[in-house]
C-alpha cells in the first residue's frame, strides 16, 4: 500500500477515535450536568439532601412528592395577592373547577374564576353581575349580615343550597320566629335589658334555602339564582346585639347540616346559654334538611328533621337539635378533607384563650366555667352556672393562644378557624393545619405527632407577599381576616379587608422548602420520560456508529 494511503488510513482512524473520546467525554459531562440540573430543581442543598436521607428510616419512611419527609418546619408562607374585594366567605364551586363563590356581609353572592398558580392573574368576576342578591333582607352591621353559604351535597343535579344571615323583623315582614329566650331555657324576655334601642328578639338569625334551578340546562352551568327562598330552614330570635356565630356545613361523611351558634352576648354568658341543654346558643346544631320528622315538628325551629344518631338519644336532657355544646363563639369551622372525623371549630375566646377545637358528638366545650384550658367564671354569670355534660368533663383545645401573645403587638385577638392544608402548592405545609387571627401578625401553624393521635402543637409563623404579585411590598398590610377559604384545588386562601391572599409556592418568597419542585420537575412523567429515552437513544446510535467506523478503517 503506498505510504498516502497508509498515512490517509491512520488519519481517519485517529478521527474516529478522537470523535469516540469526544462523544464519550460528553456524554459524561451531560449526564453530570443532567443530574446537577435534576438536584436543583428540587430546590434542595446537599447536606438537606443527605439528612433527608439518612433520616429516612427514623421517620417512618414517609414519602412526599417523591422528596424523603423530613419534618422541618416551614420558615414562611408565601402568599399571592390575587384581588381587591373584601369578601366574608368562599366556597368552592360544587362542579369542582377552578371557580369558587365569593359573598359579603351584605347580601351579595359572586362566582369567580380563580387564576392558576404563578400566572399573575387575579380572580375573574363581574360584581354588576352577581349570583344571588338578598341585600333587601339581610340586616348589615359589624356582628351581623350574611354569616354563611353552603351547597347541598348533591347539587349539581338538584340546584339546592343554604345561606345563612340576620334580619330585622321591624324592616322585613319574613323575619319571623321565636325568641331563643324562653320558658324552655328559664329565660324571661321581658327581664332583658333593650340595648341601644334594639329589643329582645328583634334581630334574627336564618338558615334559608335556595335554588339554581331553571337558571340554566344544568345547576352547574347556571350564572344566577333565584333571590327568593325556597324554604325557611331554621330561624331564631337573638336575645342580644352580641356574638352569633352563623356558619353553616354539611358533614361530608352524614349529608347532615350544622349551624354554628354563638352565646348571643358581648361579655360572659350571664344567662348560661352556652351550658343549658335545652338553649340552642353556643352550640353547633346538626340537622337534616332533606326530610322531615313529625314526631318532632311542634319542638322544631323551622322546616328540618332530626338525625337519629344526635347525641339527645343518649341525653334527654339535650335538645335534639344540639351536637356539641359549650361554646362562645365558633368563627370558621371545616372538616379535613382527608379525614372527614375530624371536624375543627375556631373559638373565638373573651379574655385569656382563643381555642381551635375538635368537635366531637355529645361534647362540651366548657364555656363559660371555661375559657380554652383556664376556669373561668365571669362576673355577671348566674348562679349555679357549671359545665353541664353527660361526659367526663369539659373537652379542653387541641390547638389555641394566650392573648398575651398577640396583645403585645396588637392589642385585641379573635381568632379564625382554618383549614388543614392538603394542597401540593406548598409541600412543606402539607397536613399542618392553618389557622390566623382577625389582626394577623402571622399565620398558625398546627402539626399533629404522632399522626391520628388528635396530639397537636403549633407555632406561629410569618407571611410575606411573592415579589411579584399585585399586593404592594413584601409585607403586605393585609388588615383585618374575616376568613380562611379553600378552593378545589384545596389551595387556601385569606379574605381580608383589603383583598384575597392564596397561598402560593415558598420559592416565590425566597422561602427554603426542600420539597418543593420547579415547574420544569413538575411537568408530565410521560413527557419527561420520553425525552429521556430519546437523548439515551441520540447517544447510542451515535457510539454504536464511532464503534462501527473504527472497526471499518481497522479491517
Amino acid at each position: 500500500m503506498p505510504l498516502s494511503s497508509i498515512t490517509a488510513v491512520g488519519n481517519v482512524f485517529l478521527l474516529n477515535l478522537l470523535l469516540l473520546y469526544g462523544f464519550l467525554a460528553s456524554y459524561t459531562l451531560s449526564m453530570k450536568l443532567k443530574e446537577v440540573e435534576e438536584f436543583a430543581a428540587l430546590n434542595i442543598s446537599h447536606d438537606a439532601l443527605m439528612k433527608s436521607v439518612l433520616s429516612a428510616d427514623s421517620i417512618n419512611g414517609a414519602q412526599s412528592f417523591g422528596i424523603l419527609e423530613t419534618h422541618q418546619a416551614p420558615n414562611g408562607v408565601c402568599l399571592d395577592k390575587i384581588g381587591n374585594g373584601s369578601y366574608i366567605g368562599m366556597a368552592p364551586h360544587p362542579e369542582g373547577s377552578n371557580r369558587v363563590f365569593l359573598w359579603n356581609q351584605q347580601g351579595k353572592v359572586w362566582i369567580a374564576n380563580v387564576p392558576e398558580d404563578g400566572s399573575n392573574g387575579v380572580l375573574e368576576l363581574d360584581e354588576s353581575k352577581p349570583f344571588l342578591d338578598i341585600t333587601d333582607r339581610v340586616l348589615f352591621g359589624a356582628q351581623f349580615g350574611v354569616m354563611g353559604m353552603e351547597f347541598h351535597p348533591n347539587f349539581v343535579s338538584n340546584g339546592r343550597f343554604f345561606v345563612s344571615y340576620h334580619c330585622d323583623k321591624l324592616q322585613h315582614s319574613g323575619c319571623l320566629g321565636r325568641c331563643s329566650c324562653n320558658s324552655e331555657i328559664n329565660c324571661d324576655p321581658a327581664t332583658l335589658p333593650i340595648e341601644g334601642g334594639i329589643k329582645t328578639c328583634q334581630y334574627q338569625i336564618v338558615v334559608a334555602e335556595f335554588t339554581a334551578n331553571g337558571t340554566a340546562s344544568t345547576p352547574s352551568l347556571a350564572e344566577s339564582a333565584k333571590p327568593l327562598e325556597v324554604r325557611r330552614i331554621f330561624t331564631a330570635g337573638l336575645p342580644h346585639r352580641g356574638v352569633y356565630g352563623g356558619q353553616i356545613l354539611f358533614g361530608p361523611a352524614d349529608g347532615f347540616l350544622h349551624i354554628m351558634t354563638g352565646i348571643g352576648t358581648h361579655q360572659g354568658d350571664p344567662y348560661n346559654f352556652a351550658q343549658n341543654k335545652r338553649s340552642l346558643l353556643g352550640k353547633i346544631l346538626r340537622i337534616d334538611v332533606d326530610q322531615r320528622n313529625k314526631l318532632h315538628d311542634r319542638g322544631l325551629w323551622g322546616n328540618y328533621s332530626i338525625p337519629r344518631d344526635n347525641p339527645y338519644n343518649n341525653d334527654k336532657q339535650l335538645a335534639p337539635e344540639i351536637w356539641a355544646l359549650g361554646l362562645r363563639n365558633p368563627w370558621r369551622c371545616s372538616f379535613d378533607s382527608d379525614r372527614p372525623s375530624y371536624f375543627m371549630c375556631g373559638d373565638s375566646g373573651q379574655d385569656l384563650y382563643e381555642e381551635i377545637d375538635m368537635i366531637t358528638k355529645g361534647g362540651n366545650y366548657g364555656w363559660p366555667v371555661y375559657e380554652g384550658p383556664y376556669p373561668f367564671k365571669p362576673a355577671n354569670a348566674k348562679e349555679g352556672s357549671t359545665c353541664n355534660s353527660s361526659s367526663n368533663g369539659p373537652i379542653f383545645p387541641v390547638m389555641g393562644y394566650n392573648h398575651s401573645e398577640t396583645y403585645k403587638t396588637i392589642g385585641s385577638a379573635s381568632i379564625i378557624g382554618g383549614y388543614f392544608y392538603r394542597s401540593q402548592t406548598d409541600p412543606c405545609l402539607y397536613g399542618r393545619y392553618l389557622y390566623i387571627d382577625l389582626y394577623p401578625d402571622g399565620i398558625w401553624s398546627g402539626t399533629e405527632n404522632p399522626g391520628n393521635s388528635r396530639n397537636f402543637t403549633s407555632s406561629k409563623i410569618p407571611y410575606r407577599c411573592a415579589h411579584d404579585s399585585i399586593a404592594e411590598g413584601v409585607m403586605p398590610a393585609i388588615g383585618y381576616v374575616s376568613s380562611l377559604g379553600e378552593d378545589n384545588r384545596k389551595d387556601i386562601h385569606m379574605l381580608t379587608t383589603t383583598g384575597v391572599y392564596r397561598v402560593t409556592r415558598p420559592s416565590r418568597c425566597n422561602y427554603h422548602c426542600p420539597k418543593e419542585r420547579t415547574v420544569s420537575s413538575t411537568s408530565s412523567p410521560h413527557v419527561s420520560l420520553s425525552r429521556k429515552l430519546w437523548e439515551r437513544a441520540e447517544h447510542y446510535a451515535l457510539l454504536i456508529s464511532s464503534m462501527l467506523l473504527l472497526l471499518l478503517n481497522l479491517v
